[in-house]
Parts: structure tokens; sequence; C-alpha cells
């Protein structure tokens, strides 16, 4: 796949990618953002903010140091084409998946995950999305279009069944939407907390794709969104929700709508990278070096 060359690499990313068990990559994309554009700015937003934090994590007391992580950059993507968008993006999830390291995707709007969980199910039978985001992304269309930001999850569970997308921290959608998903997700609960631990419970064993919309936040811990919805958790609560997860089988995991254009400064940004660094440090325990599941 190509890759745009870039100055700015993730914290503490530098192995070579023979060597890599995590596999850093962003795709920068925002053609189906419906309220403020900018996502496309993420990926090297959240690589910026990323040099000011550590590479240890003391809440799991492991570094990024201890691991071969290579960041590959952002896949280079044409303007005013979903279609070949999608395409590119799938393309680039299935090589990564298929060296056997952690893919770590960032974005870019929503959409993005769905070429990724795609390619993901052709790895992987069984898999779930695991979902923490604001908004239930679960319409049918959205202004006509059937693949937007708005029906990322729609089209997810059309993929891998409607029971095996567990949505966290929804907030924000129709009514249609709040009835599809209690009655046909496999979880939906708008407390992360809660959320995350019923949904680690139910999905031990299974592989898991989780991607992170950031604006499940409160705006006021993560302004730098598209579609910024108030009320949300904060970016502590966000940060206990994910090591709830400590020994789940993700196999993949995007943090998507970041968009720098309306952040204050790097605070959704290095929230962002902060969350990075906890998933790939957890994610990655008990996991070999490259070809290792």
């Amino acid at each position: 796949m190509p890759f745009k060359g870039e100055r700015v690499v993730f914290l503490g990313s530098g192995a070579p990618e023979s060597e890599a068990s995590v596999f850093i990559f962003g795709a920068p994309f925002d053609g189906t953002t419906s309220f403020c554009p900018g996502t496309r700015f993420g990926p090297n937003k959240i690589r910026e903010a990323s040099i000011g934090i550590e590479t240890y994590s003391p809440a799991l007391d492991r570094s990024l140091d201890e691991l071969a992580i290579c960041d590959l950059g952002d896949l280079e993507l044409p303007f005013g084409d979903v279609t070949e968008v999608l395409r590119r993006i799938e393309e680039g999830m299935r090589s990564a998946l298929a060296s056997g390291a952690l893919p770590v995707l960032f974005g870019g709007e929503h959409l993005i995950t769905l070429p990724a969980v795609r390619a993901a199910s052709g790895f992987f039978r069984d898999l779930a999305v695991l979902q923490f985001d604001a908004h239930a992304d679960l319409r049918d269309d959205y202004l006509g279009l059937r693949e937007s930001h708005a029906t990322v999850m729609r089209r997810c569970g059309e993929i891998l069944g409607h029971d095996s997308i567990f949505q966290v921290g929804i907030r924000s959608g129709t009514r249609e939407e709040f009835a599809f998903g209690r009655e046909l997700s496999g979880c939906f609960i708008q407390d992360v907390l809660e959320g995350a631990r019923r949904a680690a419970e139910r999905l031990r064993g299974r592989p898991v794709y989780l991607t992170v919309d950031i604006d499940v936040v409160d705006p006021g811990f993560g302004p730098g969104t598209g579609t910024p919805e108030p009320g949300g958790c904060s970016s502590a609560e966000l940060l206990e929700a994910l090591r709830e997860l400590d020994g789940l089988n993700v196999v993949a995991m995007d943090i998507v709508e970041v968009n720098p254009m309306v952040d204050v400064g790097f605070a959704t940004s290095i929230l962002a990278a902060k969350v990075a660094r906890e998933g790939i440090l957890m994610f990655t325990k008990g996991r070999g070096g490259a070809g290792g599941r």
C-alpha cells in the first residue's frame, strides 16, 4: 500500500517494519463529515501530541520502549472518491493483519472503521466490534448515503451480525437508532464503566475490533472533535473504562474523530495519544513479535 512519508512518528515507534509487533497507520479522511470538517488532520496531530506524554504507563507498569512499534505513516487517500478511499483502507488493514502485528489506525472520521472491520472479518471468525462513542451511528442512510460516519455501525452489523456490535457511551441518535440498538445490538449502554465491564464479560474469548470515537468524552475534556455531544464521560473515566478490557483479545483498534481544527491547544489530540498508548500496552500482553497472535 502507498503511504505518505511522515516527518513525525508516534511516540516510541522507531522499529523497522520487518520487526514490528505493532503497526500504526493513519487514514486522513473526512469526506462524509456532517458538522465540522477537519478530522483528516487528526492522525498527524495525534503523533505530534504524543511527544508530550511518556512511553511508560504507571497504571499498566509497561512501556512502549519494550515493544517493536512501527509507524507506517498515513495512507494516500484520494479526495472525492469514497469508494476508493474505503478500498485502500481495507487493503491497508488487511496487510497489517496479515503480518500478525497489532494494527492501530488513526482517523479521520468514523467511516474509516467500516473497511477496517471488513478486513478483520476475513481473518477472525466470530469477530465482535466494541465501540466507545457518543453517537449510535446506526442510521440506515444519512442524506441518502448508506456509507457515512452516521451509518458506520449499521454497516458493520450487516457484516458481523448486529448482536456482535457492542456500543458504549451512546447518548445521541434518532429514536429509531436507539430502538434498533437496544433491541438488536449485543450491548447498548450509555455509562462507559458499566458498559465496558458488561462488554468485557460477554466478549471473553472472542476476537474484538475496538473503535474509540473521541467524542465519547464530554466536550469539556475533548473539544477537538467534529460532532461534539455534551453529557459525556471524563477523560479519566474513559481511560478507566479501557482498563476494564484487560484480558480481551483485541485484534485491531482505531481512534477516530479527532479534529485539530476545533481543538483547544492539544487537549483532544493528547488524550487520543494516551488512549493509543494504553491500548497498545494493554492489548499486546502475551503477544509475540512479528507474526505473533
